[in-house]
């Protein structure tokens, strides 16, 4: 069974629809990364899996099963008791997520006896334990300070033991490296992929960054305009994209070439989606047959959102 199943995902703001279907899975100990421009959807997944979507956010169709439990059909005080526990993100910018006013140990100590109600002694002193976990240096210390005493990079790794402090089976993390400079990044993917081993955690990784998502992804589900477009296996994916999108994304990581490439135009608006496929406008490969909106085909042991795939099938 899943750790985490979400199918047919549909999401609102007022009459504009913006997630467009998504269906996507995860198995405990396995890390899903979910790639895209931004503005494709992939955080407004995360939060819809936490039910913590923006105001005017609606979900307005599909499901979200974790482990089996429904959580579109509970309450939100039984959410409340999920959310953190058994389900927890780690958030792109983790100095607005943080409480400016509590001490880093208290913030944690808090989410432990939350859910764990292990009396607010022994949660402090697991904080603790969680900061040194992650290798935040001088740990006790640590537990006394604001987040603004820290680094950026402390504070990443403070949001990582919060999320990892009750043993949650899914972990969302959306964009945990984007403020952070490549040896901070490589630390911070090392210590997420660490903290999974030990826990059996299953992990959706969310990133615009192809390098991060291909360094540690087993699968990759992309993105474009609230549609997964193309999904399997991170090492397929990489070697021989099928989708004209994922072929572009994937060509504007630095490389030989001194000149980088650019995919033309701009993602659509969600007010003003064009018919067919969503991608067309911008694509090289465009025909006639793109004014009709392809759902997921099977190519190149992938699944991929475009016409062309049928004539790999032929």
């Amino acid at each position: 069974m899943p750790a985490l199943k979400i199918s047919d995902l549909h999401v609102s703001f007022g009459s504009t629809e913006i997630l467009r279907g998504i269906s996507l899975d995860v198995e405990p100990g396995e890390t899903l990364g979910v790639l895209g421009e931004s503005g494709c959807g992939k955080s407004l997944t995360g939060l819809a899996a936490m039910r913590l979507l923006p105001p005017g956010g609606t979900i307005t169709q599909g499901t979200i099963e974790l482990q089996g439990k429904q959580l579109t059909k509970i309450s939100e005080s039984q959410m409340r008791r999920i959310r953190g526990g058994e389900i927890a993100m780690v958030f792109q910018d983790p100095f607005t997520c943080l409480n400016p006013m509590m001490r880093i140990g208290d913030q944690i100590a808090e989410a432990i006896d939350l859910h764990q109600r292990v009396g607010s002694k022994r949660a402090k002193t697991k904080a603790i334990e969680q900061l040194e976990s992650v290798r935040v240096p001088a740990p006790e210390s640590a537990a006394r300070k604001f987040p603004h005493q820290l680094s950026g990079g402390q504070r990443q790794r403070v949001m990582i033991a919060m999320a990892f402090s009750c043993h949650p089976k899914v972990l969302i993390a959306d964009e945990p490296t984007t403020a952070l400079d490549v040896t901070l990044q490589a630390q911070i993917l090392a210590l997420l992929k660490e903290l999974q081993s030990q826990e059996g955690t299953a992990v959706i990784l969310i990133s615009h960054d192809v390098g991060v998502i291909a360094g540690v992804a087993d699968r990759i589900a992309v993105f474009y305009a609230g549609k997964v477009i193309e999904t399997g296996s991170a090492g397929q994916i990489i070697k021989s994209p099928a989708h004209p999108y994922t072929q572009g994304l994937l060509a504007s990581m630095p490389g030989e070439s001194a000149k980088l490439y650019s995919i033309p135009g701009q993602p659509p608006r969600f007010t003003e989606l064009p018919i067919g496929c969503s991608f067309a406008p911008r694509c090289k490969f465009q025909f006639e047959k793109c004014e009709l909106e392809p759902g997921l085909i099977a190519a190149n042991n992938t699944l991929a959102a475009c016409w062309l795939q049928e004539g790999t099938n032929a």
